[in-house]
């Protein structure tokens, strides 16, 4: 089966995570876009830091419904679930 219960939407939520990563990355650089701004949002550090709790907390919430999603699909049985939660998550 392997999953499907979301309809996979748990690769939008890694897709957020990975867009705010790039976010993280390009904050300080002054390369210009097309209209000669810099690409960077020269955000202070405290907001960076946010971003990167954000990040943890979408790779976390990933996991979780990834999990939640094959024991739902029938991929998994209770057993397995408990065992790859504990595994994936602690």
């Amino acid at each position: 089966m392997s999953g499907g219960f979301f309809d996979y939407n748990q690769y939008k939520i890694a897709q957020m995570a990975d867009d705010i990563e790039f976010l993280i990355q390009d904050n300080d650089s002054t390369k210009k876009n097309d209209y000669g701004e810099d690409i960077g949002n020269h955000y202070p550090k405290e907001i960076i830091e946010k971003y990167k709790e954000a990040v943890i907390t979408l790779r976390i919430a990933e996991k979780m419904v990834q999990r939640v999603d094959y024991l739902e699909s029938g991929d998994d049985g209770e057993e397995s679930f408990l065992e790859r939660w504990k595994e994936e998550l602690g």
